[in-house]
């Protein structure tokens, strides 16, 4: 499957020896070398002794390819040869009692920010293992990603020279400047909605299940735009089908963690830590022990729509509503132009799915709430319902504290619009809206437009 050879500009490498599908497992290997936790400081004199063992136990062509790796430090004896080899090569053993290990095989493979395979810990059979993210040609290099996170291409040049003294001239680490510019802001937004839906945890599911699911749509199809099959997929379509089943869903739900699943078997195999916990939600995704906490989205595992096209059946799958046309006319319960409060941004930073990094928006929508109550005490303060039939709090930050509201329209049964509303979590209050631009905000009378709760399919 693979020979090592001469790589340019990079030493010694695995190569293909013929088309290596997506999916396939390369190397399933035991590490030859084991490094614990509480022995892990380079300067230790425990671990230098400790190595020199491991070493000195190695059959003899073991010592020799473990000799002929690669090692970016200096040493002057040998145990800090041993040791120097270790801090170049050595891969994570996620047993909770390693720290790393040497692989004699997957330790010659080279670093791509593009790469073509995945290397993981395999607990379940307790070896490392390296699978192909795409199809392989023949001849061509098997390459990993040697970092923790997929970063800017400035940050991941500066970490790669920092911990192992190279420079990286990938597909994409070449690309022009205009393009790596673009590829830096795909990840950038990816990094960001991921920390927004961490920061939601179980509470953003919960209260704002579509906000959530559009992250998570936006996070599949920025990976999509890298045109990699990354392994951040299984996790993005895992949180989605944990959207959907909390909220009764079991259709979605089932599709999303056939996706989850299907993304993990090409990363890790089907022996992999995911795959054994999670290879029977797609089954039966009422096991979720979440399963049910709300029904609003109640559909039964089979009750998937039919004779859609892909594009179709992908905006069904994420419940999208189509942006209108420049100039269109479109209806209040468009969602993508009229939200709920539970699809509007959070102002917690910027929402790079509905603002430009000049901050201005990607396109625009209008926050439609009927009052309930309101006062006016150290500021205006309304209770508003939204078209989900949600009440939530507003409170007018304005510099006259909502007194730019005309008085004849604050009344109960008015219709309030709100341009670019964004949620806010209140320290002092449930979340709601926190309003600081008077511009943006029209109080209509109920004749004017009425809104009733309805539900979404």
């Amino acid at each position: 499957m693979y020979e090592l050879k001469d790589v340019p500009g990079k030493g010694k490498g695995l190569v293909a020896t013929r088309i290596v599908p997506q999916g396939a497992r390369i190397l399933c290997e035991e590490a030859v070398i084991r490094i614990p936790h509480n022995l892990d400081q380079p300067s230790s004199e425990k671990l230098k002794k400790y190595v020199c063992q491991q070493v000195n136990a190695l059959t003899e062509q073991q010592r020799l390819a473990f000799l002929s790796l690669h090692n970016i430090y200096p040493y002057e004896n040998a145990a800090e040869q041993y040791i120097g080899i270790i801090c170049t090569n050595a891969f994570s053993i996620e047993d909770g009692e390693t720290a790393g290990g040497v692989f004699l095989e997957a330790s010659r493979i080279n670093h791509a920010c593009d790469n073509n395979t995945q290397k993981s810990w395999n607990e379940n059979i307790k070896r490392h293992t390296i699978h192909a993210l795409r199809d392989i040609n023949e001849g061509e290099e098997i390459t990993v990603y040697y970092l923790a996170a997929h970063n800017s291409r400035q940050a991941r040049q500066e970490a790669l020279r920092a911990k192992f003294k190279f420079s990286c001239s990938c597909g994409i680490c070449s690309l022009p400047p205009e393009q790596i510019q673009i590829n830096d802001d795909i990840l950038e937004e990816i990094d960001h909605l991921d920390r927004l839906v961490g920061q939601r945890g179980l509470q953003g599911i919960l209260s704002s299940p579509l906000g959530t699911l559009r992250y998570l749509d936006r996070e599949i199809q920025l990976y999509n735009m890298t045109g990699a099959d990354d392994p951040g997929l299984s996790r993005v379509y895992l949180d989605a089908a944990q959207v959907a089943i909390v909220h009764g869903d079991l259709a979605r739900g089932r599709i999303f963690a056939e996706k989850a699943v299907r993304s993990w078997r090409i990363s890790g195999g089907g022996d992999s830590k995911n795959v054994t916990e999670y290879g029977a939600l797609p089954q039966n995704p009422s096991q979720l022990p979440l399963y049910g906490m709300s029904m609003q989205w109640k559909r039964a595992v089979d009750d998937v729509p039919n004779a859609l096209g892909s594009t179709e059946f992908e905006d069904w799958l994420w419940k999208r509503e189509a942006s209108p046309r420049s100039g269109a006319q479109v209806g209040l319960y468009n969602r993508a132009t009229f939200p709920a409060f539970s699809g509007l941004p959070e102002d917690r930073g910027v929402d790079m799915r509905l603002y430009r990094g000049s901050g201005q928006p990607r396109q625009h929508w209008c926050f439609l709430a009927e009052i309930v109550d309101f006062e006016f005490l150290a500021r205006l303060h309304m209770e508003i319902s939204d078209v989900d039939g949600r009440k939530i709090p507003l409170f007018f930050y304005t510099e006259g504290r909502g007194s730019e509201l005309e008085p004849a329209r604050l009344r109960r049964g008015y219709t309030i619009a709100i341009l670019y509303a964004q949620q806010h979590a209140f320290m002092f209050d449930e979340p709601g809206i926190r309003q600081e631009d008077p511009a943006r905000v029209k109080v209509k009378p109920p004749n004017d437009i009425r809104l009733t709760p309805r539900r979404c399919s």
